[in-house]
This record gives structure tokens, C-alpha cells and sequence, in this order.
């Protein structure tokens, strides 16, 4: 059994994932960085630090009456809410992490075509023209298979 596991732990796919796995979790850290530390900050700036956060609608009362000024106060209170300002924020990560990501693919995508262009070299030919009959005949033949010509 111990011998089947290390055969199924060293096969191509499971160490391709695992390192997969490893590597995202990388670039998870790296694009919450980017979000966080590079594109949050001007973003709060611009928004005048305006936090949707405590924006909610009170469903029912609770043990206090309200009305409330903030969402930890109806939370304390005991109060049912729809908090749609917790979920405007989230959103608007979300926009953020999803533009943040797009831009990084894209230069990635770009970075690695560039270097399958200079890598590639054009395929040799595989077949040639019949300079008679016109049709496509194999590189090596000396007769033209279609019009008997030799070559």
C-alpha cells in the first residue's frame, strides 16, 4: 500500500497540481497586495473615505429600540438587518480583485507570446507543387503522381 501511495503521490498530474496549488496561493498574496496596499488607498482618496458599511435596513426591532446609528449598535441591540452596504463593499473588492487579475493575465498572456514568437521557428515544408499539373505533390517524389511527369 505504501508503494501504490508514493506512486500515486510522484505521478506527473498530482506534483503538476500540487505545485499549481502552491503557486496560487503566491499569486493570491500578490493580488491581494496589489488590491489592498496599491489600489485601495487612492480608491479611498477618491471616495472621500465614504464606508458603505453602515448602510443596512432594520427588519425588526430589537431588545432597544431604535433607530441606529450604526450597524454594530443594531447588532447589539439585537435588531434583524439587511446589511446591503457590507455587500456594496464586498462588491466592490470583488470589482477591484477581478479588474487586478485581468490586468496581470493579460500581461502575462502578452509576455508569453511574445517569447512563442521569437521561440518558433517556421515548420519545414512538407510538400511541394508540381511545376506541370499545379497540384501539391509529396517534397520527395520524382513523379508527379496526377500527371506523370517526372520531376
Amino acid at each position: 500500500m505504501l508503494k501504490e501511495f508514493r506512486e500515486f503521490a510522484l505521478k506527473g498530474n498530482v506534483v503538476d497540481m500540487a505545485v499549481g496549488i502552491i503557486i496560487g496561493g503566491a499569486f493570491g498574496a500578490l493580488v491581494n497586495s496589489l488590491v489592498n496596499d496599491l489600489l485601495m488607498p487612492p480608491l479611498g482618496l477618491l471616495l472621500k473615505g465614504v464606508d458603505f458599511a453602515n448602510l443596512f435596513i432594520v427588519l425588526r426591532e430589537g431588545a432597544q429600540a431604535g433607530p441606529y446609528l450604526a450597524l454594530a449598535e443594531a447588532k447589539k441591540a439585537g435588531a434583524v438587518t439587511l446589511n446591503y452596504g457590507i455587500f456594496i463593499n464586498v462588491l466592490i473588492g470583488f470589482l477591484i480583485m477581478a479588474f487586478a487579475v485581468f490586468l496581470m493575465v493579460k500581461s502575462i498572456n502578452r509576455l508569453r507570446s511574445a517569447s512563442e514568437k521569437q521561440a518558433a521557428p517556421p515548420p519545414a515544408p512538407q510538400s511541394k507543387e508540381c511545376p506541370y499539373c499545379l497540384s501539391t505533390i509529396p517534397l520527395k517524389a520524382v513523379r508527379c503522381p496526377n500527371c506523370t511527369s517526372q520531376l
